[in-house]
C-alpha cells in the first residue's frame, strides 16, 4: 500500500535489498572484521570480566548526563596515547561521529572541503551545511589545491578538509599530500580512519601512522570499534580545544545515550592486543594482500579487494554463484557506489589457503571484469 511504487521500481532494477539472518557456515570475506577479533571468546571474556568490575553494566544517560563511565575514560586515555592525541570522546557509531564533527564544527562563515567519495554520513551532514560546501575530485590533491587557492577567506573563517584513510569500496589510501595541504592552508584536517585504523600502518595505527606524519594541532582522526576492533562505537581524537568545543556542540554527542559499557570495555580489549601484537598482525594481514597481488596481477596495498561488474544482476549472480562455493562476499550496487562490484575483504578470520582459494576463484571467473 505504502510505497509500493517505488518498491516495485527497486525491484525491477535489482536494487531491492533486505535484511537476512547472517549465515556462518559461509567463509567470511563480507564483513570488516579486518583482525578476526570478533570471533575471539577470550577477548570476549575479558571484556566481560572489565565490565563485571564495573559496578554498573550499562550508561542509562548521555555523556553529559551521568553516562560517561570510567570505562570510556578509561578507553579514550588509551586511544590517546596510541595515537599521539591530545584528548578524545567516545560517540556511538562512526555515523554518529560524522554528523557531529561536521555539523557542530563547520560554523557559519566556515568552509568543508570534502572528498567526493566521502562516506555517506559525511554527505548527509554537507546537506545540513547548504553553501560552504566545497567538493574536490576523489582522492586528488590537485582538485583540493585548486579548490583553495581559489576560495576567498575572511579572517575568521576556519576551513576543514574531510577525507578516509582507506575508501572502503575501493581500498585507496590517502596521499599524504592532503595533510601537507592542510598545514600550508591552515586548515583543519579531518581523517575518518574506519577502514584505515588497524588495517595499514607499521603499527596499524592509519593515515598519520602510515605516512610517518607527527600529529599536528590541526589534524582530526575519527575511527570506529566495529571493524579492526571487533566491537562497536567511534571515538574522536583532537586537540584539546576541539574536543571541548564537541562536547558543548556536537548535538550526537550531547543528546545520544553514551556507548555502551559492553561495547567500551570490548574494543578497549582488543585495542590492547592489537598494540601487544601489531608487528606480527600486520605482517599476518601482508601475506594474505599478497596472495591477492599474485593472482589478480595488481598490488594490493590495503584488505579490500573491489572486483567492478556490469551490473547489479551480475553482481547478485556472482554472490550466489561464490555462496555455492563456500564464500560470503558483498555485491555492493548503487546508490552505494556508481557501479556495481563485488567487495571482498582481506582479513584474518579467514586462512591464507582459503584466501587462495576465492583469489584463484575470482581471477578466473571474473578475469573480464579485472581488465
Amino acid at each position: 500500500m505504502f510505497y509500493d511504487n517505488a518498491t516495485r521500481a527497486l525491484k525491477k532494477a535489482s536494487l531491492w535489498r533486505a535484511r537476512s539472518v547472517a549465515s556462518h557456515t559461509l567463509l567470511d570475506f563480507a564483513s570488516n572484521d579486518y583482525l578476526g577479533l570478533r570471533r575471539n571468546k577470550k577477548q570476549a571474556q575479558r571484556a566481560f570480566a572489565k565490565l563485571c568490575s564495573a559496578g554498573v553494566f550499562a550508561p542509562g544517560a548521555s555523556m553529559l548526563v551521568n553516562g560517561y563511565h570510567a570505562l570510556h575514560h578509561e578507553c579514550e586515555e588509551l586511544l590517546c596515547a596510541a595515537n599521539g592525541f591530545e584528548r578524545g570522546a567516545i560517540l556511538g557509531s562512526g555515523f554518529l561521529a560524522n554528523i557531529a564533527l561536521l555539523e557542530s564544527l563547520v560554523r557559519t562563515r566556515d568552509v568543508l572541503f570534502i572528498d567526493s567519495h566521502y562516506h555517506a554520513s559525511g554527505q548527509l551532514a554537507t546537506r545540513l551545511l547548504g553553501e560552504r560546501v566545497r567538493v574536490f575530485a576523489h582522492n586528488r590533491p590537485d582538485s583540493l589545491r585548486e579548490l583553495l587557492l581559489r576560495e576567498p577567506r575572511t579572517k575568521d573563517s576556519q576551513w576543514m578538509i574531510a577525507i578516509e584513510s582507506v575508501y572502503s569500496m575501493s581500498g585507496e589510501i590517502a596521499p599524504r599530500a592532503f595533510a601537507e595541504l592542510a598545514t600550508e592552508h591552515d586548515a583543519l584536517l579531518l581523517v575518518d580512519e574506519a577502514h584505515g585504523s588497524g588495517t595499514i600502518g607499521k603499527n596499524l595505527l592509519g593515515y598519520f601512522d602510515y605516512h610517518n606524519l607527527p600529529i599536528a594541532p590541526n589534524y582530526i582522526k575519527m575511527g570506529t570499534f566495529s571493524k579492526a576492533y571487533g566491537s562497536y562505537g567511534a571515538y574522536i581524537l583532537a586537540h584539546s580545544d576541539i574536543i571541548d568545543f564537541l562536547t558543548n556542540r556536537a548535538k550526537p554527542l550531547i543528546y545520544s545515550t553514551a556507548l555502551s559499557l559492553f561495547d567500551t570495555a570490548l574494543a578497549f580489549v582488543n585495542f590492547c592486543y592489537i598494540l601487544r601484537h601489531s608487528t606480527r598482525l600486520a605482517r599476518q594481514l601482508q601475506k594474505r594482500q599478497e596472495i591477492w597481488s599474485a593472482a589478480l596481477g595488481r598490488t594490493l596495498r590495503t584488505s579490500i579487494v573491489s572486483i567492478p561488474l556490469a551490473s547489479s544482476v551480475e553482481a547478485i549472480a556472482a554472490q550466489r554463484l561464490l555462496a555455492k562455493e563456500g564464500f560470503c562476499v558483498g555485491a555492493i550496487r548503487p546508490p552505494t557506489v556508481s557501479e556495481p562490484m563485488l567487495r571482498i575483504n582481506v582479513s584474518l578470520a579467514t586462512s591464507k589457503k582459503a584466501h587462495k582459494r576465492l583469489s584463484a576463484i575470482i581471477a578466473q571467473k571474473f578475469c573480464g571484469a579485472l581488465t
